[in-house]
């Protein structure tokens, strides 16, 4: 079992930067994939952006390429969402996830992961 707890949501203005924390309850490294997730009012939960167990691979939506940077670090436990150029259409709530090893899963898809954080709010004014 993972908890997970989400921070550094808030408000900001369009073109400005936010960085998403996601702490960990236990040991996730070399173990566990993490990605985040996005739901915006009135929409189902989209992919963000997800990272391998060492954190050499990245997976991004189209709409954040450029923009968002995943990474981890694996001694504190902890995944970040570093968030550069915000629009006001990245306005949503914001969900880390996680789910154990597997070989050949698509850590894009979130019906693959078994953690769910309880998400924190961004929202970017134009």
């Amino acid at each position: 079992q993972v908890q997970l707890v989400e921070s550094g949501g808030g408000l900001v203005q369009g073109g400005g930067s936010l960085r998403l924390s996601c702490a960990a309850s236990r040991r996730t490294s070399s173990t566990y994939f993490m990605g985040w997730f996005c739901q915006a009012p009135g929409k189902g939960r989209e992919f963000v952006a997800a990272i391998d167990l060492s954190g050499a691979r990245t997976y991004y939506a189209d709409s954040v390429k450029g923009r968002f940077t995943i990474s981890r670090d694996n001694a504190k436990n902890t995944v970040y969402l570093q968030m550069n150029s915000l629009k006001p259409e990245d306005s949503a709530v914001y969900y880390c996830a996680a789910r154990g090893y597997a070989p050949g899963v698509d850590i894009t898809a979130q019906n693959r992961y078994e953690y769910w954080g309880q998400g924190t709010q961004v929202t970017v004014s134009s």
